[in-house]
């Protein structure tokens, strides 16, 4: 089985991407959808943050503004922040990946943001990072709801350069010229993975849980 990773700056249309390699047939993982499904009410990881952050959580609920607010340009606060959530979403990754092994898939995807930034990139065969110019990926980012120039300065100043992504990636997927263009580079990625042999599955990286 080959995992490749994807990855990519925000606002670079990564979440579109991985909607495509779904069309195409590939198994995705999502890294923020696990996140969010572990700090919902009652999630598995509230209980520790409550411990960790006090105030942030009341009843069984988080306050995701409050803890963003916390661990903002806080580098301590955002690594005790990780220390909580980053073990939880690889146990989570390991069941996607068995569960994909099982069904016998040939190619399935990471999909996590941070992959360079966390040493991801030792547990993927290939890399596919989108880009896009940087003035589409400010339009893009500045659309959302609640972001400022100093959050996005915040995030960018967090995430490896977009030509250093480039540079250590396998596949590059142009994201700012149109769908089209995006799905037909996948399309060429995805054949090519479905020819390569895989290297990282099974690992002794991988939990049993």
């Amino acid at each position: 089985m080959v995992i490749v990773g994807l990855t990519g700056s925000i606002g670079m249309g990564k979440s579109t991407a991985a909607a495509m390699l779904r069309r195409l047939g590939v198994a995705v993982h999502d890294s923020d959808a696990v996140v969010h499904r572990l700090t919902r009410p009652g999630g598995a990881a509230v209980a520790a943050i409550a411990r960790e952050f006090p105030g942030t959580v009341t009843g069984q609920t988080l306050d995701r503004r409050a803890l963003g607010a916390l661990v903002f340009g806080d580098r301590a606060a955002l690594r005790r922040l990780e220390a909580i959530l980053h073990p939880l979403v690889r146990r989570a990754e390991s069941r996607f990946l068995r569960e994909a092994a099982r069904r016998r898939r040939p190619v399935v995807a990471l999909d996590i943001p941070l992959l360079f930034e966390t040493g991801g990139g030792g547990r993927v065969d290939a890399v596919i990072v989108v880009s896009a110019p940087g003035m589409v990926q400010t339009a893009r980012v500045m659309a959302r709801p609640g972001m400022t120039s100093e959050k996005l300065a915040g995030i960018l100043a967090r995430q490896l350069s977009d030509r250093e992504k480039r540079r250590r990636a396998d596949f590059v997927v142009p994201t700012g010229a149109g769908r089209r263009l995006t799905l037909q580079r996948l399309r060429r990625i995805v054949g090519s993975l479905r020819l390569m042999r895989g290297h990282h599955w099974p690992r002794r990286g991988y939990t049993a849980r």
